[in-house]
């Protein structure tokens, strides 16, 4: 089970990669980068340092050095930004789809 501050966490992500996508800045202020390319960029490299972390912290708690209650937060975690980046890969080949079935 995720906890609430995961999910306000990645709320918050999704919403600033969203707000990035769309132009504006995470402050409402000037685009920061319109690119789809680079939202994606980010987000694939926010999902890998996610699982970094999360692998630095089970080593901790194997180790015993860590706290179980973190290696477990950082694996629902780790869990929740692979069925977003997952979920994100169904969208971009549904629309990459629906391009291709267009007349030209």
């Amino acid at each position: 089970m995720t906890s609430p501050t995961a999910a306000a966490n990645a709320y918050a992500s999704v919403s600033n990669l969203m707000g990035q996508a769309s132009g504006i800045g995470a402050a409402g202020g000037p685009p920061k980068s319109g690119a789809f390319g680079d939202m994606l960029e980010q987000a694939i490299s926010g999902f890998a340092e996610q699982g970094r972390q999360t692998d630095a912290k089970a080593m901790a708690a194997i180790s015993g050095k860590g706290d179980v209650v973190d290696v477990v937060t950082a694996v629902a975690e780790s869990e929740l930004a692979l069925d977003t980046l997952v979920s994100v890969r169904d969208k971009v080949i549904a629309a990459y789809e629906e391009i291709m079935r267009m007349p030209i």
